[in-house]
């Protein structure tokens, strides 16, 4: 039947004839990073030129930061249009739309610049489609888009707006509703995990989360041994639970406040990182490009700053990397001019400690603080129970910790991208740092490396893709501008890597 079914593709779709075959021999790329949330397409060949030769085809999208999915034939996405949240199926062989649902009408959660209301990527079986915003909650559908059940959640107040996704676990959709509203008093919605049965979106079982306000990572399921826990990362540190009833089995503490990739498995170890809190990479971090960025505001060229140059978009720097005016560049002000102006008053004395009317890098220097939690990659051995930072991790990383993009693992190597470009490769087994290069990109990156066909494939903020070959050695093979920015993780199935960018799908595919 199997070889029937792909001859009558041959005949009607002869430019998918690839795709429908190898496409049933790979891992299901149907959650957020793919089989597991790896970031892992194992048997996977997309093309490594990422060129017009390649392109398949490419469809235009609403903007939204959820990453595309794979189910069956069709490719899945969440966006924001009009003011309404939708559900978006296209045909994966074509680009054509499948269908399109709008979630119920409800009001829209605040979210930063950088974030969007349509974030969380949906979760494929092979019967449903399982969808989580923030702002409503969960809704179920089938591969032809029929409503299946609503699950309507109270949004849980963030920093940023909300960016989890769900995931799976036997017959139950697992869920991580962290909460700046954490108080064991309050009557408003508290942290904690919901599991959920994928056939009709009824609780399993609910977890709290104490300890535990906003927070932006996408949990993992650790199988080790005869064991499986649940992995999931908050602010302050990562804890480990029984998937089948919620309970809590162990925790390890040391991370920062704001935490956002999503925990990797792998060599017998669950990996988990963090970046400091503003996106810090190092333990030990230089300064100079600090001031540096300061300096773009010198206007007369003195190396000093006056309070007259501190103009247009400048404010006390955080990721220096970027430009000024970027959302995430530095500490936010009020709009209102005014209150704009006070605040830069007080920002400005409160460096000039001499009150000579100058910052000097000196002043600057002393004054800038990174004590805001450590940078930390972790590898934490399985069997331990409550606090075992101190008993079961075989080794922590403190350099080059990128703050949004999760580490991939393949092969006992763990390959990590941090803003500014910046790809660094670990030996998995020990924690040593085999290289650090920059890729030709700058600036913020936000999508996850994936890694397929013996190469890592990475995309940066202001939409260059590099393709970086997997092993010990740096090795740039390719490198394109889309043209566009790219915010999320691509997709990617035996023949085809999916590129969603601001406002396009694309598809790039190995020819027959």
């Amino acid at each position: 039947m199997f070889r029937t079914l792909v001859g009558i593709v041959v005949l009607l779709l002869p430019g998918a004839t690839l795709w429908a075959a190898e496409t049933a021999e790979v891992a299901a790329w149907n959650q957020h990073r793919g089989p597991g949330g790896s970031g892992v397409a194992r048997a996977s060949r997309p093309p490594v030129k990422l060129d017009t030769n390649h392109i398949a085809w490419e469809a235009p999208v609403a903007y939204g930061l959820s990453s595309p999915v794979l189910g069956g034939n069709r490719i899945f996405l969440t966006a924001e249009e009009g003011g309404r949240l939708v559900t978006l199926a296209f045909d994966a062989a074509s680009g054509k739309p499948a269908w399109r649902k709008e979630a119920p009408e409800v009001s829209i959660e605040k979210v930063h610049k950088t974030n969007s209301p349509a974030s969380s990527t949906p979760l494929v079986d092979n019967e449903r489609v399982y969808v989580y915003f923030g702002s409503y909650g969960l809704l179920c559908y089938d591969h032809e888009g029929r409503e299946q059940w609503t699950r309507p959640i109270p949004t849980p107040r963030t920093l940023y707006g909300m960016a989890t996704s769900p995931i799976a676990y036997e017959d139950r959709l697992i869920l991580v509703l962290d909460n700046d509203n954490n108080l064991p008093d309050s009557k408003l919605s508290q942290s904690k995990i919901l599991a959920v049965r994928k056939s009709d979106g009824e609780t399993v079982w609910q977890t709290p989360r104490p300890f535990h306000r906003s927070g932006w990572s996408t949990p993992t399921i650790w199988r080790h041994g005869d064991a499986t826990d649940l992995v999931v990362l908050g602010n302050s540190r990562v804890a480990g639970y029984d998937p089948r009833t919620g309970a809590k089995k162990w925790f390890v503490t040391g991370f920062s406040r704001e935490t956002i990739s999503m925990p990797v498995c792998g060599g017998g170890h669950v990996y988990v990182s963090a970046a400091m809190l503003g996106g810090v990479p190092d333990d030990q971090p230089d300064p100079q490009p600090f001031w540096d960025a300061v300096m773009q505001f010198d206007g007369n060229g003195d190396e000093k700053l006056q309070r007259s140059e501190m103009t247009e978009h400048f404010t006390f720097p955080f990721r220096p990397e970027l430009p000024p005016g970027h959302p995430g560049y530095g500490m936010p002000l009020p709009e209102d001019k005014a209150q704009r102006k006070g605040r830069l008053d007080g920002m400005f004395g409160w460096v000039d400690k001499d009150k000579d009317g100058f910052w000097t890098r000196e002043e600057f220097l002393a004054t800038i603080s990174f004590r805001r939690g450590k940078p930390m990659l972790v590898a934490i051995r399985p069997g331990g129970e409550g606090d075992v930072t101190e008993t079961h991790l075989s080794w922590q990383l403190h350099r080059s910790i990128p703050e949004i993009p999760s580490p991939v693992f393949y092969k006992d190597r763990l390959y990590m991208v941090r803003n500014g470009g910046v790809l660094t490769a670990v030996d998995a087994t020990n924690g040593e740092i085999l290289y650090r290069k920059r890729l030709g990109g700058t600036g913020q990156y936000s999508a996850s490396p994936v890694v397929a066909g013996e190469h890592i494939y990475l995309a940066s903020n202001d939409g260059l893709v590099s393709v970086v070959k997997v092993g010990d050695e740096f090795e740039l093979v390719y490198e394109r501008d889309m043209g566009q920015p790219v915010f999320v993780t691509p997709a990617v199935d035996a023949s085809t890597i999916y590129i969603r960018t601001k406002t396009k799908l694309l598809a790039f595919r190995r020819p027959d």
